[in-house]
């Protein structure tokens, strides 16, 4: 039986003893074996000048720390030709110049620095005995980070943009879609960094990219030797977009328009209609439940039957009258609380939302300016559907209602609805739109266009995209007319995306990553930071 175990931190160093300090840490006495080659000439001293001490951290013993003593040979270089007059034998198997841990130690730093971040890190390795600070921690992941470099070839890039401040700055990510790892992430969003990053890599292929223009602008004076290809995701949500903004156009959204008199007196009356009529239907579904209810059905099978949650059903059925649902008051925090200063300063002019925000602010407003635009761009919308009144053939008079509920049907479900398959629609689904279909023509044209688009995307071919195209100009619905427009600008990234198999799902899996780690940083999530944690391990020295 072995009662030594044979122990070294690397090649050439001989153990000289062991000792137990403080009843927590070993302290390991070494020498290093003799080489005596000159750093600068490369020729080899005989002539010794002393010793060299260095104290170096290694990997623990069952959960206790552990110090190398080792005593390195210090030489003297007698070459005429040589400017160097002392030197110190390195060990690169062991331990890089001026560094206080050794190579192996360093690599778990590295790693979990990489994984977990600075503080995390800087806990988990003082629980393992290789106590670490979270700045050395981060320090060694950024200096690994800059003396890497990618010498693999990339020939499929995807570039999308993320946010360091919503609205307010923006980052790029670069991700190899081949390898599915992210190679660069680049400070901020413009043509200028992009079209220099693509430069530096002559050998990219195809770039893959949302709709954005600034990318295409960068890809096309970058790389004009790659293929653009549009992302499929952001193709069929352009196109939701554009039929929700039509079927708004066609009294589906419930927008609030404060233009003139006459628009605030429509408008009301219009809400008053809508709220008649939605009382009307919640006093039929409450009668329908009641009657359920005496025939001796529990609860459960009122649901079961309905289609309604069993909780909403007893909330229902505790009363004798259907309950109004009681509407929030306004406060400050909401710009409709300042509605007539904000309706006078739109008639007379005062339209951009910065001053508007300034005036309101002083004025007790508390909410944020994101907020106030949202309520302007309502406004502005529709003051373009004013001005472009829709072709009279289809003009909707009734807003089309849901067959089950009466409920009038928003615009943002009109949307979804009409992009989704019959194969995928439930029972529920498939009702409305029916009576979308029924009730509005430019919602039967439009879902047929978009069941078609979605048949071209899905068929990897794109032969029946500039028919589609020239059909949906043809509608004379704006929205959808822009849309087609739009494509037909950017027709060869279109065809690309439908022929070829690449898309930029990956790229938007390494933002969401890349946002989970911003916000575990808190603010040391810098550039560089962000950098050598988001990019793999593997693409490093």
């Amino acid at each position: 039986m072995r009662t030594q175990l044979k122990w070294s931190p690397g090649p050439g160093v001989k153990i000289l003893g062991i000792t137990l300090q403080d009843e927590r840490n070993w302290v390991v006495s070494a020498a290093a074996k003799p080489v005596g080659i000159c750093p600068d000439c490369g020729m080899q001293s005989r002539h010794r000048h002393g010793w060299h001490h260095r104290r170096l951290r290694d990997l623990p013993v069952q959960g206790q720390a552990v110090s190398i003593k080792l005593a390195l040979n210090r030489w003297q270089c007698r070459h005429r030709k040589c400017e160097r007059r002392t030197f110190t034998d390195s060990l690169p198997e062991i331990a890089a110049p001026y560094v206080r841990r050794t190579g192996r130690m360093a690599e778990i730093v590295g790693l979990v620095g990489h994984r977990m971040g600075g503080r995390p890190g800087e806990t988990l390795m003082h629980r393992l005995g290789m106590p670490v600070s979270d700045d050395t921690i981060l320090r060694q992941l950024k200096r690994s980070n800059q003396a890497s470099t990618q010498k693999d070839t990339i020939r499929v890039v995807g570039i999308d943009d993320w946010s360091w401040r919503h609205s307010s700055r923006y980052g790029t990510i670069m991700v190899d879609l081949e390898r599915h790892s992210v190679v660069d992430v680049l400070e901020d969003r413009s043509v200028e960094s992009a079209r220099s990053w693509l430069q530096e890599r002559p050998t990219i292929e195809v770039v893959s990219r949302d709709r954005c223009g600034l990318y295409a602008q960068a890809a096309r004076e970058g790389a004009p030797q790659a293929r653009q290809v549009a992302d499929r995701f952001h193709l069929v949500q352009n196109l939701r977009e554009a039929i929700k903004e039509q079927m708004s156009v066609y009294g589906h959204a419930n927008v609030r328009p404060i233009l003139s008199e006459d628009a605030i007196a429509s408008a009301k009356s219009q809400q008053r209609r809508a709220r008649l009529a939605h009382r009307q239907s919640r006093l039929e579904i409450f009668e329908m439940l009641r009657a359920l209810r005496q025939q001796g059905l529990t609860y459960s099978e009122i649901a079961r039957r309905t289609g309604y949650e069993r909780r909403s059903i007893a909330n229902w059925l505790t009363s004798s009258a259907p309950r109004d649902r009681n509407r929030a008051a306004l406060n400050p925090t909401s710009p409709l609380y300042f509605e007539a200063f904000l309706a006078d300063c739109w008639k007379n002019g005062n339209r951009v939302g910065r001053h508007l925000f300034y005036d309101i602010k002083n004025r007790g407003y508390t909410g944020s300016r994101s907020n106030l635009e949202r309520l302007l761009k309502v406004w502005r919308e529709v003051e373009n559907i004013q001005l472009d009144e829709p072709p009279p053939e289809m003009e909707v008079s009734e807003p089309v209602r849901d067959p089950d509920t009466g409920h009038m049907i928003s615009s943002v479900v009109a949307a979804a609805l009409c992009i989704k398959p019959r194969g995928l629609l439930t029972d529920r689904q498939a009702r409305k739109v029916n009576a979308l279909k029924q009730g509005s023509r430019a919602f039967a044209m439009m879902r047929g266009l978009g069941m078609r688009f979605i048949g071209i995307l899905r068929s990897r071919g794109s032969q029946a995209l500039d028919e589609w195209i020239d059909d949906a100009i043809d509608t004379e619905l704006t929205a959808i007319m822009r849309f087609a427009s739009v494509l037909r600008r950017d027709i060869d990234a279109v065809r690309n995306a439908i022929e070829l198999p690449w898309s930029n799902g990956q790229a938007e899996c390494q933002i969401n990553r890349l946002k989970v780690l911003k916000r575990a940083m808190y603010g040391r999530a810098g550039p560089e930071l962000m950098r050598a944690r988001m990019m793999p391990l593997n693409h490093r020295n």
